[in-house]
């Protein structure tokens, strides 16, 4: 289990990007969702001890991470919004030389390794490609495989399926729901669709302020009845956000399909709508917003 207390990050300029977080993370996939700049990558980075918060408490079982982050490392997985790799070098060689870096000196335990991530991420046939020539999905497992050297108990990935295509996604899903049935395995993302399809626990952070957090299902629930759909012109729409409380707007077919939240039925046409996670990620942060 991790345990973060009261983690405050501010930098040199004065933004605050952690402000007095803390969660409990138990065993299994966890999402942490958040809009770009809320705070994820830097929460992420610190308790992957890449850099050092203001002030706060990290425990992962028995380890104070900050205070002997060698032995964090030492089982932790971390695939990085953006990782850096040698384009030129296969993928066998590659995680090869990663799993020297990890400590695995002895040249058959390095090649059982080796061999039996490329398996598990199916990337066996591709292993002497050069990484340059790999997809997106294929980088990202990749990137999986080298976050599995040396069998961590807890593994933080960062945004990883920006970018991918739908058969990459569902691939590279499949693959972090199969890890995270035995180790704790942090998702930060902004794709709720990740967060509802793998996790049955999670997290919203705005501002660097943890917002919300529980099982989704529980939270989608704390919406019933709260949620109404109506589709109107793209002129309709600054009037209707003068009258209601509008929590998310999308584009359909040329006109605009907006969901509002109310304790009651709002008028003007409104239907109630089953509400989704969706609902509660952009209700939260309009609520945040609003307070702020």
């Amino acid at each position: 289990m991790l345990i973060i207390e009261n983690l405050t990050h501010v930098y040199g300029n004065g933004v605050r990007a952690l402000d007095e977080v803390s969660l409990t993370i138990p065993r299994g996939m966890y999402g942490l969702l958040g809009p770009n700049g809320a705070g994820k990558s830097t929460l992420m980075r610190t308790i992957a001890t890449l850099q050092a918060p203001t002030s706060g408490h990290i425990r992962f079982g028995d380890i104070d991470v900050l205070k002997t982050p060698e032995l964090l490392r030492r089982t932790l997985g971390y695939l990085p919004q953006d990782f850096g790799v040698y384009p030129r070098v296969s993928a066998y060689d590659m995680l090869d030389h990663m799993a020297v870096l990890k400590g695995i000196a002895g040249a058959k335990e390095r090649k059982d390794t080796v061999e039996s991530l490329l398996n598990q991420v199916n990337l066996w046939t591709v292993r002497k490609k050069a990484i340059a020539g790999f997809s997106g999905g294929m980088r990202q497992r990749f990137g999986i495989a080298q976050a599995l050297i040396g069998d961590p108990r807890l593994i933080i990935v960062d945004e990883p399926t920006a970018g991918l295509d739908p058969e990459e996604r569902n691939r590279f899903l499949n693959l972090l729901a199969e890890i995270g049935e035995n180790v704790v395995v942090i998702l930060s993302t902004h794709i709720v669709e990740d967060v509802s399809d793998l996790c049955p626990a999670m997290a919203i952070i705005c501002e660097g302020r943890i917002v919300k957090d529980g099982a989704p299902g529980d939270l989608v629930r704390q919406l019933k009845g709260r949620i109404w759909k109506k589709t109107i012109d793209k002129a309709e729409l600054e009037a209707a956000k003068a009258r209601h409380q509008v929590i998310s707007t999308r584009l359909l077919a040329g006109r605009t399909v907006i969901h509002v939240e109310s304790d009651q039925d709002p008028g003007d046409g409104f239907a109630p709508v089953e509400g989704g996670l969706e609902d509660v990620y952009f209700s939260t942060l309009s609520s945040t917003r609003r307070a702020a």
